[in-house]
């Protein structure tokens, strides 16, 4: 079919054409003729890259240019929903009917908010624990919708990620019982199933733009599911380096999928060598300038500099320990064809979409704590192979995985290969996960009594695949604990949420959560510090990472605890009678340890020396501790704790910027993070009326400053700098700097 041929406005049909687009996928011309710009349900499964948001972009036309509807898309992550947003913005050149451009929003943040703001797009673009937020917020523009997008639908049977969008999917279609739901998918083998549930019309086509060959590497030979085979060179003992150093040398760019971040890191250093005398000058060049760009991109740490040093070689390492600036930097350089190589947890295989010519899974077995090892899911294979082969730039892309025996070979064939992905199932039947759900439900008076709240929970993928009475007996243990921690009332066959229970709902935390913050804030501990707020916090079962103490760690923690017990809001288990909470409490005193080290001004490579703590890792156990910091403020006000609130408000923000409490007025500065406030605050700029008065050269001669972030820091305080001096000062630094260059050159 030809995009001319699409039932859409003109303005809509001529932006695509000339972006590339004139022909459909056969994916897209299965879902067009389907219904999908009917206004039907549809389930669209197909590979990776085979074009499905095209179909959705054109849905959402199709209601906004048509219908005057409004369009939501769901992303389960949100780089995910970054680079969707990104994708939709392009559709802000149409005019709809009344002479307005459409709007495309974002929202992936701030899950206490009704974001009334977002009412105002034509297009919005958030995350499933986004929109579950709204709906507990009844965000009144959700009535709106007129089309529901949700991808990745196969997340379902995720178990972190599948229940919330379970329940948001059944929430949408109760507010708006009249909404069309496009769901996307990876292939799976219950199509059906999940088609039915959301009374949507199954589109599955095993179709991909690029042809994909899957394959067996044993030895030097590679086995391909359609009966041909490959023999590469062996240069090294590592059989995934080779088939890497073969990718390149055919002129592809190679995705190694390691089980583990160490396992990652440790392939990269093997094969940086080797990939090294495969680059040309040119490449290595272009290689430098983002080794530089690494180095420059946040705080210097022993994985930064190992990062940039195997960038220079055209190798990386991709997982989720690295800061969010350095992975973006990586995917760029991998999808501009510079990096050769990428190693990489399965983490990316969910995440955002990097192709390459060649695929190799090094390992296709996880190790789980307590159950060893144990092969991956098919589903999950699949999600790894789905990035083999760059759309328009390679007619094939192969995955390979490797075997060590023909028995072994045969397996993987079998395994995996020829295997069908698993079947979808719900994962919403655990009481730590529906306990939050039951409270929304009640609290946001989605359901106003005992038989309502079965109604409801009655609409859930569980409940068609086991029958509702598999949770009935759940969800009535679940309101009796609500009812005994006074997060709901009964009045007749009424339930109601309390104050407390509301907002604890829409403070987005877990009940269990909201209770132990409680109970700290009600009985505090012997001596109150910032230790007391901070382990409190750990102490949720919201806290992610969860940290855990390796044998060596274990009587340095130990110490520390010993040395901080009185300022405790909980008692430590008793280390012989339950060993594994004892284990677990440590884990929750180091989170604690780890986030005092960074607000007393620990350098991220002092933190990642102490505690084994990757900087994706600590970025994440701040942005937690700052929302739960944040809930227990908000509680603390709920229960009439004002003594606590300014200690937790400037906890939250040393916490933030990772400061002590002297640096705050300067670390609020745009552009100036801990590093710079303390070099500032060191040199005698103490204050913000200091930096007023201060002159521009005197900042711009401060390290880390430079006259630019100077002229950003006079800008921000409102000091005043004449043109003539901003000239001189300016002039004098190219002096300097030319000076500097020709005495290096000679």
């Amino acid at each position: 079919m030809l995009c001319k041929e699409l039932r859409i406005p003109e303005q809509a049909k001529n932006l695509l054409i000339n972006s590339g687009i004139s022909e459909l996928f056969p994916p897209q011309v299965e879902a067009i003729r389907a219904g999908a710009l009917e206004g039907k349900n549809l389930l669209l499964a197909s590979p990776t890259a085979s074009g499905k948001t095209l179909v959705a972009e054109l849905c959402a036309l199709k209601h906004i240019l048509e219908k005057e509807g409004k369009v939501l898309y769901l992303s389960p992550l949100r780089a995910l929903a970054s680079e969707k947003y990104s994708e939709f913005k392009k559709y802000e050149a149409l005019m709809k009917p009344n002479g307005r451009r459409i709007k495309v929003g974002i929202s992936t943040g701030d899950l206490d908010s009704s974001d009334p703001w977002l009412g105002r797009f034509d297009i919005i673009i958030a995350t499933n624990e986004k929109c579950d937020s709204l709906l507990r917020h009844r965000a009144p523009w959700i009535d709106d919708l007129s089309l529901v997008v949700a991808d990745e639908i196969h997340l379902l049977n995720d178990v972190d990620r599948g229940p919330t969008l379970e329940i948001v999917l059944a929430r949408l279609r109760q507010v708006n019982p009249d909404v069309q739901l496009l769901a996307l998918s990876a292939t799976v083998s219950n199509v059906e199933d999940i088609a039915e549930w959301l009374n949507a019309i199954p589109v599955t086509t095993q179709w991909r733009p690029v042809k994909l060959r899957e394959g067996v590497l044993m030895g030097t030979e590679i086995q391909f599911k359609d009966g041909g085979s490959t023999r590469i060179k062996k240069r090294v003992s590592h059989p995934a380096i080779n088939l890497a150093l073969h990718g390149i040398q055919q002129g592809g760019q190679v995705l190694i999928f390691t089980s583990t971040r160490r396992n990652a890191v440790s392939l990269a250093r093997k094969a940086a060598s080797k990939v090294d005398e495969l680059l040309s000058k040119v490449t290595k060049r272009s290689l430098e300038r983002i080794a530089e760009s690494i180095i420059s991109s946040s705080e210097r740490t022993r994985i930064s500099d190992l990062l940039a040093d195997l960038v220079k070689h055209g190798v990386a390492f991709h997982h989720a320990g690295l800061s969010s600036a350095h992975r973006r930097i990586l995917e760029d350089a991998f999808r501009d064809g510079r990096i050769k190589a990428l190693t990489a947890t399965p983490t990316l295989a969910f995440g955002v979409n990097l192709p390459a010519r060649m695929v190799v899974i090094s390992d296709y077995r996880r190790y789980e704590p307590g159950y060893g090892y144990y092969p991956i899911s098919v589903l999950e294979y699949k999600q790894m192979v789905g990035r083999a082969g760059r759309p328009k730039y390679d007619e094939i892309g192969e995955s390979v995985l490797i075997a060590k025996t023909e028995e072994e070979r045969d397996y993987l064939f079998a395994s995996f290969v020829l295997a069908k992905p698993e079947r979808i199932w719900s994962k919403l039947g655990v009481e730590r996960i529906l306990r939050s759900h039951v409270l929304a439900t009640i609290a946001s008076e989605f359901a106003r009594s005992e038989q309502g709240i079965y109604d409801f929970f009655g609409r859930t993928l569980y409940a068609y695949q086991y029958d509702l009475r598999a949770i009935k007996g759940l969800i009535a243990k679940i309101l009796k604990f609500l009812y005994r921690e006074e997060m709901i009332r009964v009045e007749g066959a009424e339930i109601r949420a309390t104050r407390f229970g509301r907002r604890v709902s829409q403070l987005y935390i877990d009940p269990l959560s909201a209770i132990i913050i409680r109970e700290g804030l009600l009985n505090r501990a012997p001596r109150i510090s910032e230790i007391s707020f901070l382990h409190m916090v750990a102490h949720t079962p919201d806290m992610f990472p969860r940290l855990r103490c390796s044998s060596k760690e274990i009587d340095r923690v130990s110490v520390f605890l010993e040395k901080h017990r009185d300022e405790l809001m909980f008692e430590e288990p008793n280390e012989w009678a339950d060993s594994i909470a004892y284990e677990e409490f440590l884990g929750e005193v180091k989170a604690a340890w780890v986030l005092k080290s960074w607000i007393d001004e620990k350098s991220e490579d002092e933190i990642i020396e102490m505690f084994g703590v990757e900087p994706g890792d600590l970025y994440r156990l701040i942005s937690t501790s700052d929302w739960l910091l944040y809930a227990t403020q908000e509680l603390a006000k709920l229960l009439g704790q004002k003594d606590v609130l300014p200690r937790i408000a400037e906890l939250r923000e040393r916490v933030v910027k990772g400061v002590k409490p002297e640096l705050i007025p300067l670390a609020r500065l745009e552009g100036i993070g801990r590093a710079r406030a303390r070099v500032m605050y060191n040199a005698g700029f103490r204050t913000i009326e200091d930096l007023r008065k201060a002159s521009i050269r005197d900042l711009s001669d401060l390290p880390l400053i430079g006259l630019r972030i100077a002229k950003r820091i006079k800008e921000q305080v409102g000091g005043f700098f004449k043109r003539k001096e901003w000239e001189r000062v300016s002039k004098a630094k190219e002096a300097e700097q030319q000076a500097l260059t020709e005495y290096y050159d000679e």
